[in-house]
């Protein structure tokens, strides 16, 4: 099994697009009006209207109802990437932190209220486990 992609249900497909374009500088492939897809290394970000719901199953999935997912992007230089989008991003949830695992934390919010995490790897156990990702 492949793990492929996580898929964010929205009431705003192009205003959420545009958010992660600017948060993780990968230009989104659009399939339709209500389905885009950001490729950043190997995963997939898909994010997908509220028309797409009903073609899963109805009532499946609500748009800006998240309150258990962390949305994960190893970056560079998490404190760069902070004063970067300083100015765009309307809620911070914490400043640029080291957590006890080694990795330099970044916490924000999305237009929809999604918790995204961006984070470089510190200490050196935590480099050595991404050092095969991101051109480490």
């Amino acid at each position: 099994m492949d793990f492929v992609s996580i898929r964010i249900i929205t009431g705003d497909v192009a205003r959420l697009v545009a958010f992660y374009e600017r948060v993780i500088g990968v230009q989104a492939a659009w399939a339709t009006p209500d389905f885009a897809e950001l490729r950043a290394g190997g995963a997939t970000l898909a994010i997908a209207g509220t028309r797409t719901v009903p073609l899963f199953a109805p009532g499946s999935a609500r748009p800006a109802d998240n309150h258990s997912v962390i949305t994960e992007f190893l970056v560079d230089d998490v404190d760069r990437v902070h004063r970067d989008l300083t100015g765009f991003v309307d809620a911070f949830v914490t400043e640029p932190t080291t957590m006890p695992w080694g990795n330099r934390s970044l916490l924000l919010r999305d237009p929809d209220g999604n918790l995204v995490n961006l984070f470089t790897p510190v200490t050196a156990a935590a480099v050595e486990k991404f050092a095969h990702r991101h051109g480490r």
